[in-house]
């Protein structure tokens, strides 16, 4: 199981705001090149997303189904590709006006289920911190700063962690 998370400098809102958007998931999600509505409305249980993600000169297909829709606080997605699936978490948490984002990504079934390991979850960590910055980056962007806002943390939020600090690589 690989579980990383990200503190980004704006209101849960915002976040899900982007979250909500299927024209940015390709923005965000590490791997994935294209993105296009397949079923329902996203991010509503049961819509589901068709993605194309580029190895080199192949493009592998795949789709992503909602399983659980609970805004503006969690989200949980099935990614399903020709390797597998896995089940991938999304909990916003209300930081002092900020946002904690933690993500929670397991294969569920498939080639990827069947080769799980801690070299697959070493792997998946890394896909995390990129998809992580992605994100903050992005809703960052979209969202500016609010009046009066310096940017600065205070309090348990400036604790350092591995994948707190937007932008890190």
């Amino acid at each position: 199981m690989a579980v990383r998370y990200q503190l980004i400098r704006r209101p849960p809102a915002a976040v899900w705001k982007v979250l909500e958007q299927p024209s940015h998931y390709a923005d965000w999600v590490v791997g994935t090149h294209e993105t296009a509505p397949r079923e329902g409305r996203w991010p509503e249980l049961g819509s589901s997303l068709a993605y194309t993600v580029k190895i080199g000169p192949r493009r592998v297909e795949g789709y992503t189904v909602v399983r659980r829709h609970e805004p503006p606080r969690r989200l949980e997605l099935e990614a399903k590709s020709p390797f597998g699936n896995a089940r991938i978490a999304i909990d916003v948490r209300d930081w002092g006006g900020e946002s904690l984002v933690v993500v929670d990504e397991h294969p569920l079934r498939g080639l990827s289920d069947k080769l799980h390991n801690v070299a697959l979850d070493t792997l998946i960590q890394l896909r995390h911190r990129g998809m992580l910055s992605r994100l903050a980056r992005l809703v960052e962007r979209e969202t500016p700063q609010r009046p009066g806002g310096d940017g600065l943390r205070t309090g348990p939020a400036s604790v350092p962690s591995r994948a707190v600090e937007a932008g890190r690589e």
